[in-house]
């Protein structure tokens, strides 16, 4: 049931005269959600009536929501990829939006070779920039004199490309910084714009970390989009503080790093500073690296990261190297639509909810069983009569085109602000294993495994059984395949530089950006094959029957998490084997 409570003011915090209109803003917006959501869609139905894609559905101008869900089917990308191909291909007519598109956002997911293109507008962007100037005033109230410090934020943006029409395709952060980074006064990052900018990873990432540093004393929050990538920094810092204390020490700057803009906007910032050079060894040669962020960075209030769906695997390690600083997730968005703000940033990660602004887009949900991993559309349920702890598939209808498109995540509802409902991001649909962006299914997953075992068929072995796992132990984290192998020929056994061949063919098997993060990023380490004694699954269903699984409904789950089925599977594990090279990846897509 819909409360009537205002925005929160716990002992403490504190607001500012320069974001009462944002807040009132909010207040108003969840106040009258329902109204709001029919205004929405009467809206961008008007807007976008004359549209090929609504035209086709006999809506005759209706802009009732009855209406409207009984005449347009809910649908995914692979519905609507011929009618954006056109577009992306130069057809300049109303096929899905009445305003121009004035840019693709890339997103992450589809198992093809193409990118999946989502339609954005320039109205859209607005609304983007709309719900971050929201956030900002909400963390307002609870960190006092953000904009007096730094922010140490590793950002990496990807290259920016064209489709065929010439129309701009690009990552939804890499549009932000290329969209709002540069029209602000103030930079409020350690890191210069050329360093965020730069498609080196490397010479990105140590630029990054050595303005950081210089900053040390003014960073207030440090964080990344990701928790992978925040750890993945601090692992950075482990294998380069010495090249970064020299560089300190001596004013000079990594030959390593070459990029010109970097190394000209790096006159402005490099100095010696012997006694920061000292602090900085001090620190990072000790072996215990616990609490090093706010030993180095020691003003920090909190971090900044998505440590929500599969990130929150991270939050130990990134409580070990914080210290226990707060970890801020801020807002919930993707590359369809920018969602919902978080109204209570400094909880605890497991407690995270993000409330949805109704004006950001037109919201439907579809009942999900949590039991279940399929998902069968039924009537969906309007933003505001969801109910208190069920799940629900989330279905968006946006200002640039996408009618009851499904975003594929799926959420708990945990209360509501006023009349708008708080949801904890639960998971993605089907998805199996993620250590970054990426987003593996079952059906991708079997498939690798089957080509994989192509390999092994010569001698005369087949794989009886698979699991999986995400493992973040390393950094990067890295997919584990557990395998049991039935091998019919002692005298003609499969070895290591064949198994090895069989960790690439199934990376090679897993979709685009998978091997992206791989190849391009460094976010995901080789892909591992355990190969486990015969009898080890058996020994998996007698443990699962035990706990209560029914023997004739028990099937292998082809990923585990649970530390008591990984420590009995790593108990039975016979060889370990690597991807010896890199899968095949380039940014030469079809777009």
């Amino acid at each position: 049931m819909a409360s009537n409570s205002t925005l929160p003011s716990p002992m403490g915090t504190f607001t500012h005269e320069k974001y009462a209109k944002e807040l009132q803003f909010i207040e108003e917006m969840t106040k009258n959600a329902d109204q709001v959501q029919q205004n929405v869609l009467a809206e961008i139905l008007t807007q976008n009536a004359e549209t090929e894609y609504l035209k086709g559905f006999n809506l005759c101008g209706a802009t009732n929501r009855d209406i409207f869900k009984s005449k347009i089917p809910a649908v995914e990308y692979e519905d609507l990829q011929p009618l954006i191909r056109r577009i992306a291909d130069g057809d300049g007519s109303p096929i899905l939006c009445a305003q121009p598109i004035s840019e693709f956002t890339i997103s992450t997911g589809t198992s093809g070779s193409e990118a999946k293109l989502i339609p954005t507008t320039k109205e859209e962007l607005d609304r983007r920039k709309l719900l971050l100037a929201l956030v900002k005033a909400v963390m307002n109230m609870y960190v006092k004199g953000q904009d007096k410090g730094k922010a140490l934020y590793f950002l990496f943006t990807k290259s920016t490309r064209k489709t065929q029409a010439g129309i701009l395709a690009r990552f939804v952060f890499t549009s932000i910084i290329h969209t709002f980074f540069k029209t602000q006064s103030y930079n409020p990052y350690t890191s210069p714009y050329e360093a965020i900018d730069c498609a080196d990873l490397f010479q990105s990432m140590y630029t990054q970390m050595l303005c950081g540093l210089y900053e040390r004393e003014h960073v207030l929050r440090v964080g990344s989009t990701f928790a992978s990538n925040l750890l993945r920094s601090i692992k950075f810092l482990q294998l380069n503080w010495q090249q970064l204390t020299h560089d300190i020490r001596t004013g000079s700057l990594n030959p390593k790093v070459t990029d010109p803009s970097i190394r000209e906007c790096m006159t402005r910032i490099l100095r010696p500073d012997p006694n920061l050079a000292d602090f900085i060894v001090q620190e990072c040669a000790k072996d215990n690296w616990e609490g090093i962020i706010s030993k180095i960075w020691p003003n920090t209030k909190y971090l900044d990261a998505i440590v929500t769906g599969a990130m929150a695997q991270y939050v130990p390690t990134l409580d070990h190297y914080s210290g226990g600083l707060p970890i801020v997730s801020t807002n919930y968005a993707s590359s369809e639509c920018f969602f919902a703000i978080n109204l209570n940033p400094m909880c605890m990660p497991s407690e995270i909810s993000y409330t949805i602004m109704p004006n950001m887009a037109y919201f439907e949900f579809f009942p999900h069983d949590p039991n279940s991993l399929e998902l069968t559309p039924s009537e969906s349920v309007n933003l505001v009569n969801v109910e208190i702890g069920k799940e629900y598939e989330i279905v968006i209808t946006t200002y640039a085109g996408l009618y009851r498109y499904r975003v594929g995540d799926i959420l708990r509802v945990t209360g509501f602000h006023n009349s708008a409902p708080q949801f904890q991001f639960v998971r993605r649909k089907n998805v199996l294993l993620s250590i970054d962006n990426e987003k593996t299914k079952e059906p991708e997953l079997q498939a690798a495994v089957e080509n994989a075992s192509q390999l092994l068929h010569e001698f005369n072995t087949n794989v009886i059984e698979y699991t999986s796992n995400a493992d973040i132990t390393t950094i990067p984290g890295h997919y584990v395949i557990y395998l049991e192998l039935l091998e019919k020929d002692s005298n003609n056994l499969p070895g290591d530089k064949v198994l090895d061949q069989c960790c690439l063919a199934m990376e090679d098997s897993l979709d685009s950006e998978y091997r992206r993060c791989r190849v391009a990023d460094n976010s995901i380490g080789p892909l591992e094959i355990r190969v486990v004694k015969n009898g080890t699954f058996e020994e998996l269903m007698d443990y699962a029957i035990s706990n209560g699984a029914s023997m004739s409904q028990y099937k292998v789950p082809r990923c585990v998490s649970s530390k008591p089925i990984v420590d009995l599977l790593n108990s039975r594990v016979v060889s370990k084997h690597f991807s010896q090279s890199l899968p095949y990846w380039t940014s030469e897509q079809r777009l």
